[in-house]
C-alpha cells in the first residue's frame, strides 16, 4: 500500500462532537432530537506523529496525545499551504512516539 503521507506532515482530522454548548470552531452544527445538546464537526489539527508498519498512522495533538487512523479515512485531509500559514499556531511540534506499543495510544474510535 502506497502511503501519500510522510512524518511531520500537518493534517487536519474531522472530529464529530457532541455536547450541551458547541464551541467557536464548530460547524455543521445541529440540534438532537430531543433539544438537550447539539451534534456538530470540529477541525483537529494534527501532525503525522509516525507511519505503521500495517501503513495506518499515528497523529499527534498538541497536548502529545497519539490517535491511529487509516490512510483512507475519508475525516483525514493534508493541510494546505494556506491552512498551514493561517493556523500554524494550532498544530503541534512533534514529541516522541512509541510506535509499537498501542497501550500508550488512543485509537479513533475512542471519544477525544
Amino acid at each position: 500500500m502506497s502511503n501519500r503521507y510522510r512524518v511531520g506532515e500537518k493534517v487536519i482530522y474531522t472530529l464529530d462532537k457532541y455536547t450541551p454548548r458547541p464551541g467557536p470552531r464548530a460547524k455543521n452544527v445541529f440540534a438532537t432530537p430531543n433539544g438537550e445538546s447539539y451534534q456538530y464537526q470540529v477541525d483537529k489539527y494534527w501532525v503525522v506523529a509516525a507511519i505503521r508498519p500495517d501503513g495506518s498512522l499515528v497523529l499527534q495533538t498538541r497536548r502529545g496525545k497519539n490517535h491511529i487512523v487509516t490512510v483512507d479515512d475519508p475525516r483525514l485531509r493534508k493541510a494546505s499551504i494556506f491552512q498551514r500559514i493561517l493556523k500554524a499556531k494550532l498544530f503541534p511540534e512533534i514529541r516522541g512516539v512509541n510506535v509499537l506499543s498501542p497501550a500508550s495510544q488512543h485509537t479513533q474510535s475512542t471519544a477525544v
